[in-house]
């Protein structure tokens, strides 16, 4: 026999809150569960999904400016970036320029460290 979900939603939407309130009793002592503390978790679990969703996991390494130790810091993004001479070279120029996009927190403050460290001024966002 399969389960009716109309029916069952139909027959709930037609009960008092009492009604309610005994068939939830019956539901918690039934199967052991309490649905006050499931409501705590999914409510909190809302607010912590929203929270986590606030929290960046993707990274950009923005090159601000080249510094004093221009072919340094093309070697660096170079490294970084993988990219030909002439490209580094006009992705220094161009500065401010994103050097990576959409990397992890730690491979991005690894370039950024790589970066500061050839003489440039670089950040993540």
């Amino acid at each position: 026999m399969a389960f009716d979900k109309d029916a069952f939603l139909t027959a709930l939407d037609s009960m008092s809150v009492m009604e309610l309130n005994e068939l939830v009793k019956a539901i918690e002592e039934k199967f052991g569960v309490s649905a006050a503390a499931m409501a705590a978790p999914a409510a909190g679990g809302a607010a912590g999904g929203a929270a986590a969703a606030e929290e960046k996991t993707e990274f950009n390494v923005v090159l601000t400016g080249a510094g004093a130790n221009k072919v340094g810091v093309i070697k660096a993004v170079r490294e970084i970036t993988g990219l030909g001479l002439k490209e580094a070279k006009d992705l220094v120029d161009g500065a401010p320029k994103n050097v990576k996009e959409g990397v992890a927190k730690a491979d991005a403050e690894a370039a950024v460290k790589k970066l500061v460290e050839a003489g440039a001024t670089a950040e993540m966002k």
